[in-house]
């Protein structure tokens, strides 16, 4: 993940949520979830950058986009909780909705995360944005304990 397709994203994530009368922050991480570039609109909530960015995290570093998460951290909330305090957890693990995966060619590049709407329009929005630059929507189930679906240890 480069500045220029985080910048990319970000600009036209910032412009689909103004269509939809939103005020989004959004972040957009490389694969190690490190920031490539957040920004803030104008109008949107002082929080947002900071849960776009674990949003982004997320999705980076889990491989999996936050929905996908859900069921996971729902059967196992201690383990998500406890993920969040490893000593080389930058953020906190977000599994929700707006949290996506960055994946091209069949490789995860990134993690964008989007705040500031309701969570299915944070969603929304997201997935439009992705799928209309040409990156991938597609994973692989997950199992509740983490393994992918079908596969044994």
């Amino acid at each position: 993940m480069n500045l220029d397709a985080a910048e990319e994203i970000i600009d036209a994530a910032v412009k689909r949520a103004q269509s939809v009368g939103k005020a989004v922050s959004v972040a957009v991480v490389d694969a190690g979830g490190f920031p490539v570039a957040i920004r803030r609109s104008d109008g949107a909530r002082p929080l947002t950058p900071d849960i776009a960015r674990a949003k982004a995290y997320t999705a980076a570093v889990m491989q999996r986009p936050g929905k996908m998460l859900k069921k996971w951290q729902e059967s196992q909330p201690v383990f998500f909780a406890q993920l969040s305090q490893l000593p080389g957890a930058a953020l906190p693990i977000m599994a929700t909705e707006g949290s996506v995966t960055i994946k091209k060619d069949g490789e995860i590049i990134g993690g964008l995360g989007i705040a500031g709407g309701t969570a299915d329009e944070d969603q929304q929005i997201a997935d439009e944005v992705l799928e209309s630059l040409g990156y991938e929507l597609e994973f692989a189930a997950w199992g509740v304990t983490g393994k992918p679906a079908g596969k044994e240890a």
